[in-house]
C-alpha cells in the first residue's frame, strides 16, 4: 500500500514510524510518505492558511494550497481515495479500517486549528472521517490513529495473524469486544486467574472467552 499523509507537522509522526506494527511493514507492505503543505504552497513565506470569511477566530487551510499540493504530487486530484480527517466525517470504526486497508493507494489530508476550507472537502476529497465526537488542535493525531489502525492489518505487521483475526470488533467475535486476558502470576494479592484458563481444556477456554466477549459487548 502507498499511504500519503499531507500535514503541516510531518515531524510529529516520527515516533510512530519507529514502533511496531508500523515499523514492521515500512518499506515492504507499506510505503508511507509524509508531505508538508508548505513545500507546495503557491503563496509567499510558506503561507498555507488564512482568516475565515465572515469573521471568527482561528485560521483555515486554504483551498488553493491544498490543490497545489495535490497537483504537485499527483498531477491533479488523484483517482484513488483521498480522506480528510475532520469532525464532520463519518465515525471511524473497524469496518472502515478494514475497508481502507484493502486499498492499494490512500491519501490522508490533515489540517490545523479551524480546519479546511469547505471547498477542499467538497471538490478535492472523496471521503471524510472523524475519530470521535471531540475537537483536537489538528488532524495529525487523527491521521496517526488511522495510519496505525490500517498498518496493523497489513501482512507481517504483527507477530501472529491470530492477533488481528480474533480481537475487538472482529468477525470472529461477532463484532463484539474482546474477552479478558490474564498472565502470570496465577495469584497476586488474592486476585486469582479464572480456573478455566488454567485447565488446559481448549474447548472450555474457547467457550468461556466467547461468553465473556458477549457479556462485555452487551454491557
Amino acid at each position: 500500500m502507498q499511504l500519503d499523509v499531507f500535514t503541516l507537522v510531518p515531524q510529529a509522526f516520527a515516533w510512530l514510524t519507529e514502533q511496531r506494527p508500523l515499523a514492521s511493514v515500512l518499506g515492504g507492505e507499506l510505503d508511507l510518505r509524509l508531505l508538508n503543505y508548505r513545500d507546495f504552497t503557491p503563496l509567499r513565506s510558506g503561507q498555507v492558511d488564512d482568516e475565515p470569511y465572515g469573521g471568527g477566530a482561528g485560521m483555515v487551510l486554504r483551498v488553493d494550497v491544498a490543490a497545489a499540493a495535490l497537483d504537485a504530487v499527483y498531477g491533479g486530484v488523484p483517482e484513488h481515495r483521498v480522506v480528510a480527517l475532520t469532525p464532520q466525517g463519518r465515525p471511524l470504526d473497524q469496518q472502515i479500517v478494514e475497508e481502507l486497508a484493502a486499498e492499494e493507494r490512500l491519501t490522508l489530508l490533515s489540517a490545523r486549528y479551524e480546519g479546511f476550507d469547505e471547498r477542499i472537502l467538497v471538490h478535492l476529497c472523496s471521503d471524510a472521517i472523524s475519530i470521535g465526537p471531540y475537537v483536537l488542535s489538528g488532524g495529525e493525531l487523527a491521521a496517526m490513529v488511522l495510519v496505525d489502525a490500517v498498518a496493523r492489518l497489513l501482512p507481517g505487521a504483527t507477530g501472529s495473524e491470530e492477533s488481528t483475526r480474533v480481537e475487538s470488533f472482529s468477525a470472529e467475535l461477532e463484532g463484539g469486544l474482546e474477552y479478558p486476558h490474564y498472565t502470570r502470576p496465577a495469584e497476586f494479592r488474592g486476585w486469582h486467574v479464572p480456573e478455566v484458563l488454567l485447565s488446559g481444556h481448549h474447548a472450555q477456554i474457547d467457550g468461556w472467552r466467547r461468553d465473556q466477549s458477549r457479556l462485555r459487548s452487551a454491557g
